[in-house]
């Protein structure tokens, strides 16, 4: 059966259990070394892993084939993986955020607007789940920094419940419109 796959070029799927997550290979680049025997070539591979829901992780992977600088990579991503606070199909507030050169601004967008980014940040921002957003890059175009200063972003943000208890004051009252947007989120998820 195994050398049947590996002539009709058909893949085995790997992993079939637990939470089916969504896996887009962002940037390939190969590499060669020169040595005294020659050239040899390897690649560098940038994997983005999400569960389109709110759960997100980038990972880079360098090997001397496609196919296992792709594992190690996801396997990167896997364990890099955390929570992007959200609210509905959007993010919280607006974020500035840099990574080498490469700047990323992210402004949160009303329903139906859909992802306006483009790169290595819509990749990163479709793999999360959000749906409504509004992204621009500037400075570096380099694909690995632009996905590193988006993750960066993610992690810079906070719910209103977490701003709310910082303050010392009532998520309610600090922002009265999060308790319906809570509720069409639990509506949203029952269906």
């Amino acid at each position: 059966m195994r050398m049947m796959n590996r002539l009709s070029g058909k893949r085995e799927s790997r992993n079939t259990e637990g939470p089916q997550l969504d896996v887009r290979v962002i940037r390939t680049n190969k590499v060669f070394k020169t040595t005294k025997g020659g050239k040899t070539a390897s690649w560098s591979i940038l994997v983005v892993v999400g569960d389109n829901k709110g759960s997100v992780g980038v990972g880079l992977g360098k090997a001397r084939g496609i196919p296992d600088a792709i594992r190690k990579a996801e396997e990167a991503a896997r364990r890099a993986m955390f929570q992007v606070p959200m609210i509905g199909s959007t993010i919280p507030h607006e974020i500035v955020s840099k990574s080498g050169t490469a700047l990323v601004i992210m402004r949160p967008a009303a329903p139906g607007t859909g992802v306006k980014a483009g790169g290595a940040v819509r990749a990163v921002l479709e793999a999360a789940g959000i749906h409504d957003i509004l992204a621009k890059s500037l400075g570096s175009r380099n694909a690995i920094n632009m996905a590193y200063a988006t993750i960066e972003a993610f992690r810079g943000l906070s719910s209103p419940e977490q701003i709310a208890e910082r303050r010392g004051v009532d998520a309610r009252k600090l922002t009265p419109w999060i308790e319906k947007a809570r509720k069409e989120e639990a509506d949203h998820a029952a269906y």
